[in-house]
């Protein structure tokens, strides 16, 4: 590993004290993508390390990265140590978790690579590089009893950063689909499937948990749950039309852009509107 008075340990350094104090969101040259920070354990010391890195969404409970270490001829630390030890910790920024790293292999690897490379071509340019066949890694969340671990100080604001989340992914969605040209990419559609499975959980669980427990604290918020439900609902058919292009034989890109727009417009409004009526009275010590 570098030593602590290493140029690279100090830029890493820098982009996880940013990211955890933004909540996932940093400058420089991650700034506008999707990045996690990945705790491994050391294959020699046995201590935790942690490394900053960009991940592409795969639907399901798992993420992948990909251990290019920018073409170098020698595979990252962090890849050798899960190779070592599985278990590993991944931080989104707002969620952290407990996770299984698997090295994928074949054509399974084979075909997310290409996904990969077909969203950004630097990747290629990366694989191109060196002689070594550049890791695909998938990290399984291991599911716990209990809500997820949010990295915030009070419900509301809880609530609010998971928010912050859905907005920042379908902004990026939505930049991706205008550099996209005029066709529709295999890793863009399954960003957007992921985005879509994630809303509906996220529903879901409020309407499960949060929904009836604010109902029980707070009759006269009666109104406006039944108007956050009744929302809920008429989203879930706009993510039920845009699943349903998205898995079409040979999805037209500007249907896409068109349903991904409408569902733009009408989360937002939503969003806005429950953390106007809920924030309050979840940080109100209810």
């Amino acid at each position: 590993m570098p030593h602590p008075t290493h140029p690279f340990h100090d830029f890493n350094r820098r982009i996880i004290d940013e990211f955890r104090a933004h909540h996932g969101q940093v400058g420089g040259p991650f700034e506008g993508g999707r990045l996690i920070l990945l705790t491994t354990t050391g294959a020699r010391t046995g201590t935790p390390h942690t490394t900053p890195l960009g991940y592409l969404p795969d639907g399901g409970d798992r993420i992948l990265v990909i251990a290019s270490a920018g073409g170098s001829p020698r595979h990252p630390d962090w890849y050798r140590n899960l190779q070592a030890d599985p278990h590993v910790t991944v931080e989104s920024g707002v969620f952290t978790y407990e996770a299984r790293a698997v090295v994928l292999t074949g054509e399974e690897r084979d075909r997310a690579f290409a996904r990969a490379v077909e969203a950004d071509r630097g990747w290629a340019t990366y694989q191109e590089k060196t002689d070594r066949l550049l890791p695909v890694v998938a990290l399984h969340e291991i599911a716990r009893p209990g809500p997820p671990n949010i990295n915030a100080d009070s419900p509301g604001e809880a609530i609010r950063l998971v928010h912050d989340v859905f907005r920042r992914e379908l902004a990026l969605i939505r930049r991706e689909m205008t550099t996209g040209g005029s066709t529709l990419g295999a890793q863009l559609r399954v960003n957007c499937l992921t985005f879509c499975q994630g809303l509906h959980h996220h529903h879901t669980g409020e309407d499960l948990g949060m929904f009836p427990f604010l109902a029980d604290r707070h009759p006269e918020a009666a109104p406006a749950l039944d108007r956050l439900r009744a929302e809920h609902e008429h989203i879930a058919s706009l993510v039920a039309e845009l699943r349903k292009a998205l898995t079409e034989p040979d999805p037209d890109p500007a249907s896409i852009r068109t349903e991904v727009d409408r569902l733009t417009t009408e989360l937002e409004a939503h969003l806005t509107y429950e953390e106007e009526q809920l924030l309050p009275l979840l940080d109100s010590g209810a």
